[in-house]
């Protein structure tokens, strides 16, 4: 773990810590109340039917309790709507997996565990930072079970035709990787992976930046932008509500979100060198899968789908880049987690049928099923503390791939989300618009900032 920064020795030190008591909580938590079997509980979610079902079956005989416990998985593009509908009628899932981005537009559909079973610094204490949107004035909405953070996804290959055998570390090393070269023109800067050809088309990107509608995690990337810059999307308020942060006046936040907006969309601005992206190029990934571009920055989870897209691709995985001389490192990550249903006919055994499953044990064996990070911090420990042995070089490229990911996933942070298909419509418009230069950069946060304020009611 030699190449660990101070930054990251202080959190293994610090995490290791609060693993230790996470997992005494967790374990006094789940023991309360169990008894040889949970009952007859069916659980909703999108993630992979098999996983589940394998991990569900394996904890059952060997325990017992699980056994009454059935997965379905359903369509994403259909779920909410088919679960809104399903516990408005009363024939709903008696848990539901949950990510952090809805958690405050489906708290009326979830029974809130109170701060009296597991308290907030007993959550921090045992969970990942990014799952705190599931914190609420009157308790927790639901148990975190996985984490899947932003991390880099990088072409060895190409890289390596710019000189590069190592992914940035900061976002600085992008830019001359991205100030493009002609065609045939390669001698005039040997560091970039961007090129051009005589008609400026681009063949070849640097980064897949700067557009929206072809960047699948577009609002996540930009979100993590944000918060690197040191400025914020939303915050609670002097009385502890939630408002809009876009746009800070007289303070470094706004400066922040200009700067994050300005980085980002410079990469689809046709008059800059580093001139890498249009909407008229086909999807990120799969441009990345194809082997035409650098750099992809996308959710851990989408590993395996590169792999199946081209088995030959020769990438790697590497943490988010960062600011270069910030004091500290970070991301954003998404969060899933097991909401309890309001409309449970056996409450009791849900509760403790999301306390087992979103244990160490169980959330570790689902994370290597559906190749997602445990929420568990003792888990995501033993991830980092599992390389100090790696040896041979095929097991270093295994140990830096596990440790980027596990560091992602402790670093990530997750803001409050009032609703992800409204702020989608406000972060397209607020790119889109700086890129067409529809308005100016400043405007353009203003108005996403009044839009945001005006879907929190304010």
């Amino acid at each position: 773990m030699k190449n660990l920064s101070k930054f990251q020795m202080i959190l293994l030190v610090i995490f290791g810590a609060l693993a230790i008591s996470g997992i005494l909580i967790f374990a006094l938590f789940v023991g309360q109340g169990t008894s040889n079997t949970v009952g007859s509980i069916t659980v909703w979610g999108t993630l992979d039917q098999g996983a589940f079902s394998t991990v569900i079956r394996q904890a059952s005989e060997n325990t017992g309790e699980l056994s009454g416990v059935v997965y379905e998985q359903k369509d994403a593009a259909t779920y909410d709507a088919e679960l809104t509908n399903a516990l408005a009628n009363g024939q709903g899932p008696d848990i539901f997996l949950m990510r952090e981005d809805q958690a405050m537009k489906n708290v009326g559909k979830v029974y809130v565990i109170p701060y009296a079973i597991l308290s907030e610094s007993e959550f921090e204490a045992t969970f990942a930072v990014a799952a705190t949107p599931f914190l609420t004035a009157g308790g927790i909405e639901a148990i975190p079970l996985n984490v899947d953070p932003l991390v880099l996804y990088w072409n060895r290959d190409l890289l390596a035709s710019a000189g590069r055998t190592l992914p940035p570390q900061y976002w600085d090393e992008v830019i001359p990787m991205a100030t493009y070269v002609v065609d045939g023109s390669k001698e005039l800067n040997a560091s970039a992976v961007t090129l051009r050809d005589q008609a400026g088309t681009i063949k070849k990107s640097a980064i897949a930046f700067g557009e929206y509608q072809n960047i699948s995690d577009a609002k996540d990337i930009l979100a993590a932008l944000i918060l690197q810059a040191g400025g914020l999307i939303t915050t609670k308020d002097s009385a502890g509500h939630i408002v809009s942060s876009l746009s800070q006046k007289a303070t470094k936040g706004a400066q922040a979100t200009v700067n994050a907006l300005r980085f980002y969309t410079g990469f689809a601005d046709p008059s800059r060198d580093i001139y890498s992206w249009n909407r008229s190029l086909p999807d990120a990934r799969a441009a990345f899968a194809a082997g035409d571009v650098g750099l992809y920055v996308g959710h851990a989870s989408e590993e395996s789908l590169i792999r199946q897209m081209n088995p030959n691709l020769n990438f790697f995985v590497a943490a988010l880049p960062q600011i270069r001389g910030s004091d500290y490192s970070e991301g954003t990550a998404h969060v899933y987690g097991f909401a309890i249903s309001r409309t449970s006919r056996n409450p009791t055994g849900a509760q403790t049928a999301a306390y087992l499953l979103a244990s160490p044990e169980l959330s570790k064996n689902l994370s290597i099923a559906l190749g997602i990070p445990s929420a568990q911090i003792s888990v995501l420990q033993a991830a980092l503390q599992n390389t100090k042995t790696k040896a041979y070089e095929n097991l270093q490229i295994k140990a830096s791939h596990d440790q980027a990911i596990a560091l992602s996933a402790i670093t990530a942070r997750a803001w409050v989300d009032p609703d992800p298909q409204e702020t989608d419509t406000i972060f397209r418009a607020m790119i889109e618009n700086t890129v067409s230069g529809a308005l100016r950069i400043e405007d353009a946060i203003q108005r996403a900032d009044q839009e945001l304020g005006h879907v929190l009611g304010l």
